[in-house]
């Protein structure tokens, strides 16, 4: 993947932040890494490394939490020196893999400013949190072990990016376009709350079953794995073709295909439940991502109103 380019002034970087400035308590600490013994991974990566990693693309903190303790609100702290929102942005690092960051964040402000104001719009730009192990968030407390997700409370994207070596490593999804496939589904979650629809989508999920509320889930993250794709598809374009090649796209589907929830499902229970799905299955999410990736159309990315998904 050649992405090279102007870098993003929106990141804020909380590395040098003890614990991301949380102090005890509150969240849902799963450890991302393995080894240790006596730890959640034993024996390989786990039944709830394998829960985290099904919920790694998407919903805020809350909802994450909440997922993976079966319903109810997650532990947070009420109270709180400072705002997330409103503490002072730290100048990020300049090591490469910030750097890359940085681009692919720039890069997907100027595809869907260009796509916003097509839309007689304006896209407001969202942070890019760096932190480690955890962080607050408008959302709550936000944990490494959650995976990237998106907060729109406060319109920020969170990545602790000791994530990329486990996609690499655990997932077998190695290389810079996953990685970018990665954020691009955040940004898209961030596109979703600007057009209104997460909150369209919340709304209808009060007066839903589970069981419904759980597809409704799955045609959103269907529609941000679609606009990554958008994203990727009009960035290579404006590279002159010269971003991504064959090769970087069977890595972003082999990335689609290892967090889908069939497959995981079937590796951390020994069989498929449709109804539970809140993401899609492998094929799913690999051919919303291929939808976007081939037609650089949003529009295409209706997943609300698709008869087949």
């Amino acid at each position: 993947m050649q992405m090279d380019g102007d870098e993003s002034s929106n990141i804020e970087d909380r590395r040098g932040d003890s614990g991301g400035g949380f102090g005890g308590g509150g969240g849902f600490p799963i450890p991302m890494g393995g080894g240790g013994g006596g730890g959640v991974f034993t024996g390989g990566l786990g039944v709830i490394g394998f829960i985290v990693v099904a919920l790694l693309f998407g919903a805020d903190p809350g909802e994450i939490l909440g997922g993976i303790t079966g319903g109810g609100a997650p532990t947070t702290q009420t109270s709180t020196p400072s705002s997330p929102a409103s503490r002072p942005a730290q100048r990020p690092a300049a090591d490469p893999e910030t750097q890359f960051v940085a681009r692919v964040l720039k890069s997907t402000e100027t595809v869907w400013t260009d796509i916003f104001r097509d839309m007689g719009k304006v896209y407001r730009e969202p942070r890019l949190v760096l932190f480690r192990d955890a962080t607050r968030t408008e959302c709550g407390v936000g944990q490494a072990a959650m995976g990237p997700f998106y907060c729109p409370a406060d319109q920020r994207v969170y990545l602790d990016l000791g994530f990329f070596d486990e996609l690499a490593a655990r997932f077998h999804a190695p290389g810079q376009f996953p990685q970018a496939y990665v954020i691009a589904h955040e940004i898209g979650h961030h596109v979703q709350n600007l057009l209104g629809i997460s909150g369209k989508v919340q709304e209808m999920r009060q007066s839903m079953s589970k069981r419904d509320g759980n597809a409704l889930s799955v045609r959103t993250e269907l529609q941000a794995d679609c606009f990554a794709g958008v994203w990727a598809h009009r960035a290579d374009q404006q590279r002159g073709g010269r971003m991504i090649d064959d090769k970087d796209i069977e890595q972003a589907m082999a990335a689609a295909t290892a967090i889908g929830d069939d497959k995981l499902q079937r590796q951390t229970q020994g069989r498929i439940v449709p109804d539970s799905f809140t993401h899609g299955s492998s094929a799913q999410r690999t051919r919303w991502f291929r939808i976007g990736l081939d037609s650089g159309d949003y529009r295409k990315c209706d997943t609300f109103k698709a008869q087949q998904l």
